[in-house]
C-alpha cells in the first residue's frame, strides 16, 4: 500500500509489516496498538507509517454524518478521526470495522477491508427504547464505552441500537 491509504487499527495488526510502509495513522492509534498488539506498537516507528491527523472541517463532516446515520452511537473518536483523515487526502480507507465502511460508502469514498470483505450496503441506525418505544437521536460524539448505551428518559429502561 502506498501514500494514499490510511489503515484501521485491524490492518495494522493482521498486514505483513512489509504493507504497511507509506500509509497513514493518526496518533491515538498508538496507544490501541500498545493495548492489543505490545510488540508491533514496539517496532512502529521503524515501519514507515506517516502519522497526521484530520482537517477540523473534515472532522466535523465526517461527525455531522455518523449522527445523521446513527453510526455516532457504536464509533470511536480514533475511528472517526481515521475516516476524516481518509476523506481530507483523498486516501483509501482500509478497514473491516462496518461503521467506518458505512460512513465512507455514503460519502462515495474509496475504502477496502483488510482482512474480510465488508459491508455490501449502507444502513441507518436509530436508538430505541426497549419498554416504552421512544426513539432517540444520536449522540453528538463517540462514547467511551460503545457497548454501553444510555437508558431511556421516558421510562428508564434500556435503549437498543436497531437499523432503521
Amino acid at each position: 500500500m502506498g501514500e494514499g491509504t490510511v489503515l484501521d487499527t485491524s490492518a495494522l495488526i493482521s498486514w505483513p509489516l512489509s504493507e504497511l510502509s507509506g500509509s497513514m495513522i493518526v496518533s491515538s492509534q498508538v496507544s490501541e496498538l500498545e493495548k492489543h498488539s505490545p510488540t508491533r506498537a514496539d517496532i512502529i516507528e521503524t515501519l514507515g507509517l506517516i502519522i497526521s491527523e484530520p482537517s477540523i472541517e473534515s472532522l466535523a463532516t465526517i461527525s455531522e454524518l455518523a449522527m445523521e446515520t446513527g453510526d455516532m452511537t457504536g464509533i470511536s473518536q480514533t475511528d472517526l478521526s481515521l475516516v476524516a483523515l481518509a476523506h481530507c487526502r483523498g486516501a483509501t480507507l482500509v478497514t473491516d470495522d462496518y461503521r467506518m465502511q458505512n460512513l465512507a460508502e455514503i460519502l462515495g469514498m474509496e475504502w477496502r477491508g483488510a482482512i474480510m470483505d465488508g459491508i455490501s450496503e449502507t444502513w441507518r441506525w436509530e436508538l430505541k427504547c426497549i419498554g416504552c418505544g421512544t426513539v432517540y437521536g444520536s449522540p453528538e460524539s463517540p462514547s467511551r464505552n460503545k457497548r454501553v448505551l444510555k437508558e431511556c428518559k421516558n421510562c428508564g429502561s434500556v435503549l437498543k441500537l436497531r437499523k432503521k
